[in-house]
């Protein structure tokens, strides 16, 4: 008696066998009949696809002369650059390569292949026209199918860094500052002009009551007078037969060279920078030299950790059932002084204004609270905005 039975061992097959693979021939011709079966069903191309074409061809034909070579279809166009915006590919030649290698794309785009150029100037000129229409087409489809009410209207906002150098900044304050100095400096040049002698005779009560107003086309007038002058010098230098004389001709020459000199060379170029940096400005304290669009912010991600001040813009965003019902771009960096201009570019659109409005205390003032009160003859909307010292 044994505890485990005696078997006979089974003795390996002495013929080797090969390996077994599913076919494989890259070479071999292959047709697909229908590129749409091959993407899944709840893909987001097929949101893509389906939110494109819900959008009214007369919106997107509008944008298009007719006539000439055919274009690209603008829907087609329109699905392929969202697409890619979702597969977080932004760039033209990107985009090119999507279409040509990711078979979602490929479907969206029924295997057309716009080149980068094409892709560039739909979105560079077409794209910027017709996108705020869009958008709304977008948001009345959404309303139409009851995903939103626009009862509801949840308003915050959010500071988006810009893609510019944070050391360009120009400063209003240092501007000021620079050209109070600078009609200083003009104002002197100025007397010592006057000093000299007129330049025009029975011109001197003219001249004197100008130099409280220093401009540039006043400038532009004494710098021609003085090149008349020195023209002149230089026409009796160069007839004058003595030597003393024509000396003299020379140091006094010299001396109207050096004021034209700093009218030229240094007051014009400088009085028009900081005209064009007044008129950049607006009724803001700071912008880029990179991007002078942008204004300079705090940020919250603060990388370097020492609340330093970025280039930037403040994004107000209107939001229900978590759909973005509106945006505005703003060079303004408080919430407070956002709030009227965004809902009045609402207003100014084809969607419906909301009825009640909610946002945080950053919003809380009181020439928000009356704005959105209204009068008694025409109330404008309801609001939910704690003030600032709210317990």
């Amino acid at each position: 008696m044994t505890l485990f039975p005696e078997t006979e061992e089974k003795k390996p097959s002495k013929r080797p066998l090969a390996p077994t693979f599913k076919p494989y021939d890259n070479r071999q011709t292959q047709v697909i009949f229908d590129i749409e079966a091959l993407i899944p069903e709840h893909h987001v191309a097929r949101v893509v696809d389906e939110m494109v074409e819900s959008v009214p061809d007369e919106l997107l034909f509008s944008h298009y002369k007719g006539g000439g070579r055919s274009s690209y279809h603008p829907k087609m166009m329109l699905k392929i650059i969202l697409y890619s915006y979702s597969q977080k590919i932004y760039s033209c030649r990107g985009i090119e390569k999507l279409i040509k290698e990711n078979l979602p794309a490929i479907w969206l785009a029924a295997m057309q292949q716009p080149d980068f150029r094409t892709i560039n100037e739909f979105r560079g000129e077409r794209m910027k026209a017709l996108m705020d229409e869009l958008f709304e087409a977008m948001i009345l489809k959404l309303i139409e199918e009851k995903y939103i009410t626009m009862e509801n209207y949840f308003l915050d906002g959010t500071k988006m860094e810009a893609n510019a150098n944070k050391y360009s900044f120009v400063w209003k304050k240092s501007t000021e500052k620079w050209e109070a100095t600078l009609k200083e400096k003009i104002q002197e040049t100025l007397e010592y002009i006057h000093e000299l002698t007129p330049l025009e005779a029975g011109t001197g009560e003219k001249e004197t009551e100008q130099r409280e107003e220093i401009t540039e086309h006043h400038l532009e007038t004494v710098a021609k007078e003085i090149e008349e002058k020195v023209e002149t010098l230089t026409e009796e230098i160069e007839k004058e037969p003595e030597t003393k004389i024509r000396k003299e001709k020379r140091q006094e020459c010299r001396k109207w060279k050096k004021p034209l000199k700093l009218i030229r060379e240094n007051f014009l170029p400088r009085l028009a920078t900081y005209k064009e940096q007044n008129e950049i400005f607006g009724d803001r304290n700071s912008y880029s030299k990179t991007d002078k669009d942008a204004t300079f912010m705090r940020m919250k991600e603060d990388h370097m950790k020492n609340g330093q001040l970025k280039p930037g813009y403040n994004v107000q965003i209107g939001t229900e059932n978590q759909f973005i019902l509106f945006y505005t771009i703003h060079q303004r960096p408080t919430d407070t002084r956002c709030f009227i201009p965004h809902l009045e570019k609402l207003a100014a659109t084809s969607l419906p204004m909301p009825k009640t409005v909610i946002a945080d205390a950053g919003y809380g003032s009181e020439e928000n609270y009356v704005y959105a009160i209204g009068d008694e003859k025409e109330p404008r909307l309801d609001f939910l905005i704690p003030y600032g010292s709210y317990v």
